[in-house]
């Protein structure tokens, strides 16, 4: 999604929404937490506005994951459902005009 909605939506749609303790199941669930955090894209909502960000995977449970990302120049941190992610490459194609 284009970065300038994905802060036009962030500045005018409200709080972000992040899964609770509940949801969680932090009391039963343990928690994997990445030493080094992995790329991701990941639907994230503010007050039911759905927007797709490029974000860092921190942790994780059987069900959800911990996301980091920055809209504007302010960082975010969510938890989100596990089926909300998507992993993104982390090797870019090569540019057809760079001479080899």
């Amino acid at each position: 999604m284009d970065q300038r909605i994905v802060e036009r939506i962030a500045a005018t749609a409200g709080p972000l929404q992040s899964l609770s303790r509940e949801e969680l199941g932090l009391d039963t669930e343990p928690i994997t937490r990445d030493p080094q955090p992995k790329r991701a894209h990941a639907w994230v909502r503010s007050v039911g506005t759905p927007v797709l960000v490029e974000s860092e995977v921190l942790s994780w449970t059987a069900n959800a994951i911990a996301i980091r990302f920055i809209i504007g120049s302010i960082e975010h941190k969510a938890w989100v459902w596990s089926s909300a992610v998507r992993e993104t490459s982390t090797m870019s194609a090569p540019d057809a005009s760079t001479p080899r």
